[in-house]
Formats: C-alpha cells, structure tokens, sequence
C-alpha cells in the first residue's frame, strides 16, 4: 500500500466513524479530579473513562483541581454549588453525576445520556 492510500484509508475511516458511530454528539465534557478524596471517587473516574474509551466515545476530561474555575464552571453547568466530580456535560448542557452515568451504562442508554 503507498502511503496515498493509506492517508485516503485514514480518511475515509475518520469520516465513516464521526458519521456513523455517534452522529449527534457534540463536545462531551468529563469532569474529573486528579486527586480524589476517597477510593470510590477513583474508582468510578477509571470505570467511567474504561466505559468511554470501550465504546470509543470521544470526550474531553477536565480536571477540577487544576483550576478553581474549571470547579465554578463544572458547578454552574450542574446548577448545584456544592457539586463533586465526576459530573458529565455536553458542551455546556449537563448530563448528569456518576450515578447518572451509571445507570445508563446498566440500561444501555448511553449514547442518549451523553447527547443530554
């Protein structure tokens, strides 16, 4: 194969996948910690981040504890002052929590989930 067409394969394959994989998704935010104050807390982000990467889900991560303002943000979007990482936006809707997350994983919902 010349490296032609192994570039119009890529492309070709790019196109077919942002078609047809997920075609109405917009920009999923996944806010996470990366220092989390208990185990549960890393435990759910590494399920939840195996979970999107299996179904080959693209998604943008945005760790709280780098910025006081990606905590405001993350806070503003889920309309609750006190809210705690993991949380799901997409764009600037927000999808939900963890527990959220969970039971659409359960139910097989969560294409719809994410495109909140």
């Amino acid at each position: 194969m010349t490296s032609v067409t192994c570039v119009m394969l890529l492309i070709h394959s790019f196109v077919f996948l942002s078609l047809f994989v997920i075609p109405s998704m917009g920009s999923v935010k996944y806010y996470y910690t990366s220092v989390p104050g208990n185990l549960e807390v890393r435990k759910q982000q590494q399920k939840i981040e195996l979970v999107l990467d299996s179904k080959k889900i693209p998604y943008q991560t945005i760790d709280i504890s780098q910025s006081d303002d990606f905590k405001a943000k993350m806070r503003e979007i889920a309309g609750n002052p006190k809210a705690l990482p993991p949380q799901f936006a997409n764009d600037d809707r927000y999808c939900g929590d963890y527990a959220a997350f969970e039971e659409a994983v359960e139910y097989e919902t969560l294409e719809k989930f994410i495109n909140c």
